[in-house]
C-alpha cells in the first residue's frame, strides 16, 4: 500500500535512524514504559506517541521530537497497539451529560487514532451528509440502526479498534446503568449545570437559528436526568 511505504521510506530513512540511536545514547537501554533492561539496541522501539500517518510523518515536530517518542521493549509496543495477544485489551467508556456539557470535547482529549466513536450527531452527519447540529427526523430510525450495530460490535468486541467511547446524553440511570453493564464500560459524567448549557447555547455561533430547538434538547434532559 502507499500509505505503508510512506511510513516505512521514514523508518528506514538516515534521519529517523541517527535520531533514534541518538535517544538510546541519551536514555539508556530501559524500557520507558515496564522498566526492563533491553539487551540489544535493534529490540528498542521508538514509539511515537501520536501514530504517524503520512499526513504528519513529514512533521519534524511530531515524528522527529524527542518529546513525542519513547524508547519501549517488544511486548509494551505490542500493547500500545493492542496487537499479538493484546487484542482484547479493550476498554470502553459511556460518556453521557446535557446537551453541550463537551462530551466530545472530553473523548478528544483522551482519544487515539484506531478508536471507537459512538456519537449519535456524529452518525446524524454521516448518514445525511448535514451539519451534525442539523438531524432530519426521518433518518432517526436509520441512524439508531447504525448505533446498534455499532454498540453490539462492542458487546462483542468485534473488530481491531482500540478503546471504544459511547457518547450521548443518557439521562435516565436505569438505560444508562444497563447499556454500561452490557458493553462493560466505564459511566464517565460530563458535568455542566442547566445555566452553563444555556450560556453555551447562546455563544454558539452554528446553532444561532436553532436556539428554541437546543433550548428544548437541553430542557428535556434535564427534566429526565437521575442520578
Amino acid at each position: 500500500m502507499a500509505r505503508d511505504r510512506v511510513l516505512q521510506n521514514f523508518y528506514t530513512s538516515d534521519k529517523w535512524r541517527s535520531f533514534r540511536l541518538g535517544l538510546i545514547a541519551e536514555r539508556g537501554n530501559r524500557c520507558q514504559h515496564c522498566g526492563c533492561i533491553i539487551a540489544r539496541p535493534v529490540d528498542i522501539i521508538g514509539h511515537h506517541k501520536i501514530e504517524l500517518t503520512p499526513e504528519n510523518v513529514h512533521d519534524h515536530a511530531i515524528s522527529l521530537n524527542p518529546e513525542q517518542v519513547e524508547l519501549i521493549c517488544y511486548d509494551c509496543h505490542n500493547r500500545e497497539h493492542k496487537r499479538f495477544g493484546y487484542q482484547n485489551a479493550k476498554e470502553v467508556y459511556l460518556i453521557y451529560g446535557p446537551p453541550l456539557s463537551g462530551k466530545m470535547s472530553l473523548v478528544r482529549q483522551q482519544l487515539q487514532r484506531g478508536d471507537l466513536v459512538v456519537n449519535m450527531d456524529s452518525l446524524y452527519s454521516a448518514v445525511s451528509g448535514l451539519p451534525e447540529y442539523d438531524k432530519p427526523d426521518a433518518l432517526f430510525s436509520n441512524v439508531i440502526g447504525v448505533q446498534n450495530h455499532l454498540i453490539d460490535n462492542i458487546k462483542t468486541r468485534l473488530g481491531k479498534w482500540g478503546n471504544a467511547w459511547i457518547v450521548g446524553g443518557y439521562p435516565e440511570k436505569f438505560k444508562r446503568e444497563r447499556l454500561a453493564d452490557d458493553t462493560g464500560a466505564e459511566l464517565i459524567y460530563c458535568a455542566a449545570e442547566y445555566n452553563q448549557c444555556i450560556e453555551r447555547l447562546q455563544n454558539e455561533e452554528s446553532l444561532r437559528y436553532r436556539q428554541d430547538e437546543w433550548r428544548g434538547y437541553i430542557d428535556k434532559w434535564f427534566e429526565q436526568y437521575r442520578e
